[in-house]
Formats: C-alpha cells, structure tokens, sequence
C-alpha cells in the first residue's frame, strides 16, 4: 500500500504548495493519515502526481491542543487550534495563517452543526488566508460524514467546493481531498484538519484549549 500512497516521497517537490484551484480545473489531493517521522501521528498530503505538498507531525508526547499544516519544505502554512467552549458544552477549532496563533488573529472558526450539517465555517473579522488571500467570503457548511471520509464543503451559494472521497481499497487512513476552483486548497486543508479533531478517531490532539476570561 505504501507505495500506491506516497511514490514520489524520496523526491518531494519543494516548491509552494497550491494556494487555490485553477480556473477551470479542479486540485485532487491524496491524504494520508500518518506522519512520515518516527514516533509522530499527522498527515502526508500528496498532489497528482505523487508530490510531497502538505504534511502535519505531532510527537506523541505534545499535548498542545493545535497542530501545524506545513508544506513539503517544513514551513508552517496554517495552524489549527481546538478550543472548548466554557459552559455551552460544545467545541470548535480555530485555523490560523501561519504558526503564531498569539499576534495573529484567526482566518475562521470551524464550528460543530446540527442535524442537517456536521460542521460551519465562520470566517473571522481581520483574517486573511494563506497568501494573502481572503478567507472563505461568506462562511461554509460541511454536510456527510468525515468519519466514512464521505462530506462535502458547501459555499454561501449552495455550490460544491471541496469534497472528501473514500480512496479506493486503502482503507479510512486514505482518502482523497477535492477541491474545486473558487476555495483555497491550504484552507480546505484546514478544514480537513478542523473535521479531524473533533470527528477523527483518535484524535491528533491530547488535550483542550480554553478561550481566554479576559
């Protein structure tokens, strides 16, 4: 299986990452479930043609309550903050550009839904995506189920923008990620990595952040 997964891994592309579809042509991701480092849980992300474009490792012994969405050189694109919300018994995850979440102030918030949809996306005031980009318009709502790698990703407009796809014969800890043009692929990403914290079993991280009383 390793090698239907990741068959350019020796000789990663080190160049940016996809910051946003094509105009007319969809990005298909494949996204593993698992660190390439020793002793690390995360994520390996690998583009059509087999290259080294995302990756996530979190050492078993970090108990931060976030993990880092990195490219294939090791440079902090995003970072996904979990956060439990005092007193309304619920929770949701924070995506933040880059890797300082304490000067920067969050792109959006990925929020658990109701009975119709898994989860919303709620831009946030003064956020801008990866590059400078703007972050997500007018918010998305995630419909299915992330734990049978089956959702989708609706925009303000009720339009398809990224889907997460069951990759054939591989098992749950592969799948495929597309993402349609109009939707930042490092921000679909997040959202992935948001859906995983709170619907992925195990989770990535070992413990809660809670907003600040002040």
């Amino acid at each position: 299986m390793a090698a239907r997964v990741h068959p350019n891994v020796a000789t990663p592309s080190l160049g940016q990452p996809p910051a946003a579809a094509a105009d007319d042509e969809p990005v298909t991701l494949t996204v593993w479930r698992k660190s390439l480092l020793f002793n690390c849980k995360g994520f390996t992300v690998f583009d059509a043609r087999g290259n080294l474009v995302y990756r996530v490792d979190t050492y078993a012994s970090d108990s931060r309550a976030e993990v880092v969405l990195m490219d294939a050189a090791g440079r902090p694109v995003l970072t996904v903050r979990r956060r439990k919300l005092i007193g309304l018994g619920s929770d949701q995850c924070l995506v933040y550009p880059g890797e300082d979440t304490r000067r920067m102030p969050p792109l959006c918030a990925v929020k658990r839904g109701g009975a119709k949809s898994m989860a919303h996306v709620v831009p946030c005031s003064g956020g801008a995506g990866a590059g400078g980009a703007k972050s997500g318009g007018g918010g998305y709502e995630v419909e299915g189920s992330y734990l049978r790698r089956c959702c989708t990703v609706y925009d303000e407009r009720r339009r398809a923008v990224a889907e997460v796809r069951p990759k054939e014969a591989v098992g749950s800890d592969v799948f495929r990620l597309v993402v349609q043009p109009g939707m930042e692929v490092s921000l679909a990403m997040g959202v992935v990595l948001a859906l995983d914290q709170m619907f992925g079993k195990p989770s990535l991280l070992r413990s809660w952040s809670f907003p600040s009383q002040s």
